[in-house]
């Protein structure tokens, strides 16, 4: 069998949220394969097929400015 998953998480340290990060990661086998990372602004691969779909995730720039938006929609919205 296969092990596929995809974890949302919201990162800070900082009382106010200033620093609030959010990380949606993509596993296969239990290896992250390719990583949205809210500061960074895009997707990043980690294995050789996970930079092919980063390329692939990258091009799509709706999808990247809506996970932008879940920084202030999803994450400092639930923290409080």
């Amino acid at each position: 069998g296969y092990y596929l998953d995809m974890m949302t998480e919201c990162v800070y340290s900082t009382s106010d949220y200033s620093d609030m990060v959010l990380l949606q990661s993509y596993s296969f086998n239990k290896d992250v394969d390719v990583q949205y990372n809210s500061t960074v602004g895009k997707f990043v691969g980690f294995t050789e097929f996970g930079v092919k779909q980063a390329e692939y995730l990258n091009k799509d720039q709706t999808r990247l400015l809506q996970l932008k938006a879940e920084v202030d929609r999803f994450c400092r919205h639930n923290a409080q």
